[in-house]
């Protein structure tokens, strides 16, 4: 869990290329859907998903056979060595499997190119998930795919290092003002006040907060070079140079819950995959979890999602959604929080979820405001660009990482 929204896999833009080509080639996914008859009646369900681990991968086949043993069907999950990769081939290739996760960063590809059964509006309670989680798999105006679950960003502060600061509860910072504030306290007494991840995952945050964003809502337009944007980047500029934030590599860290559960931090912005790294790697750190500082325009965080994908192609429609169902109840999204640490995707199950995991309030909260993915298709060597960029903001120029970040992605949005 730790690493899931770190980075993306470096194979994904050759396994999304060949749907692409695939498509562009005739014979794409749109005219192809009524190829193969529907099956009505008991089906044999094939599922992919990209696991976290053994608690995952075991928590989705109990769930799928419980599902199969009560409907008739039979179901078989199967975890993939790298979805992005299995998953582009087997699109490509036509012969996909009915069900499997798909990524909010991928969502775009896939949609964009017939790959994905637009099944989101016949759910039954399809409106209960997070409004925030809907727009992420909305796509030319139709809600494609059930969310799976979500995560989102907080901050965590190490409560060992903020009472050796001579800090209290009167110090959480709320705002970016008092973030700062905080953040010489902490340094004074010569400890590194904040660790933060290096790319628009961790960054993005603050454009967020600032009130912007790299595309539009609808996903069609750049809106990377901002009055908004340039707010945020510069802001978070004088963190890093003055000392009150340092990216992981500073800290010789491999992502910032690292350098966090080692003691170098006494804050840290990353998502409720923490708990689990700090539990397996560092269990004696005690923390609190706070919200974002909130920005100008106000709170902003990022939400990080799959969706339950069912394919153009399968023959087993009607069955799949059925599945999906079963797999997105209140009981079985509270079971897979239980066994592996995702939150709900389903409002009906917050209260539920806050009663069982109370720490983990700030983050569930940040679903009324959170920030989805770009929502566009082709647009991963544009971000890659700006992660890359960005890697260096204490040393270059925010407009100029904005000018070419408008640049890419506007010629890339208007291919």
């Amino acid at each position: 869990m730790a690493r899931r929204f770190i980075r993306r896999s470096a194979v994904a833009g050759v396994a999304v290329a060949a749907l692409f080509g695939s498509a562009a080639c005739g014979g794409g996914f749109e005219d192809d859907k009524s190829d193969s008859p529907q099956s009505s009646g008991p089906a044999s369900i094939q599922i992919l998903i990209g696991s976290s681990g053994e608690a995952e991968t075991k928590a989705v086949q109990d769930a799928a056979t419980a599902w199969a043993t009560s409907s008739g069907n039979t179901a078989t999950v199967t975890p993939a060595q790298d979805l992005t990769q299995q998953l582009g081939q087997a699109l490509a290739g036509g012969t996909p499997p009915d069900v499997f996760y798909v990524d909010a960063g991928r969502f775009a590809d896939y949609a964009s190119v017939g790959a994905l059964e637009p099944y989101g509006d016949k759910l039954a309670d399809g409106g209960d998930f997070y409004d925030s989680l809907r727009k992420t798999f909305t796509y030319d105006g139709k809600f494609y795919c059930a969310p799976k679950d979500f995560s989102t960003l907080a901050l965590q502060i190490n409560t060992e290092l903020w009472t050796k600061a001579g800090l209290t509860d009167a110090d959480i910072p709320t705002t970016w003002e008092q973030l700062t504030t905080t953040a010489q306290k902490i340094k004074a007494k010569g400890i590194t006040p904040l660790a933060i991840g290096d790319t628009r995952d961790r960054v993005g945050a603050f454009l967020a907060q600032a009130g912007g964003w790299i595309t539009s809502p609808d996903g069609k337009q750049a809106t990377a070079d901002s009055p908004a944007n340039l707010q945020a980047l510069e802001y978070v500029k004088t963190l890093l140079a003055g000392g009150l934030a340092q990216y992981p590599k500073q800290l010789d860290a491999g992502w910032a819950g690292e350098a966090f559960g080692k003691g170098k931090v006494a804050m840290t912005i990353e998502g409720n995959w923490i708990k689990g790294g700090l539990q397996n790697d560092f269990p004696d750190v005690k923390y609190t979890v706070h919200p974002l500082p909130a920005g100008p325009k106000g709170k902003g965080t990022l939400s990080f999602t799959n969706c339950w994908g069912i394919a153009a192609k399968s023959q087993h429609k009607e069955q799949a959604i059925k599945f999906v169902e079963a797999m997105t109840s209140v009981d079985q999204q509270m079971a897979f929080a239980k066994a592996f640490g995702v939150m709900p995707s389903r409002q009906a199950a917050r209260d539920q979820y806050t009663q069982a995991f109370p720490a983990d309030k700030p983050f569930i909260d940040g679903a009324e405001y959170a920030q989805g993915p770009v929502n566009a298709p082709k647009m991963d060597s544009v971000l890659v660009d700006f992660d890359a960029q960005l890697s260096a903001l204490a040393s270059t120029d925010p407009k100029t990482i904005l000018a070419n970040l408008q640049k890419n992605a506007t010629a890339t949005l208007g291919g």
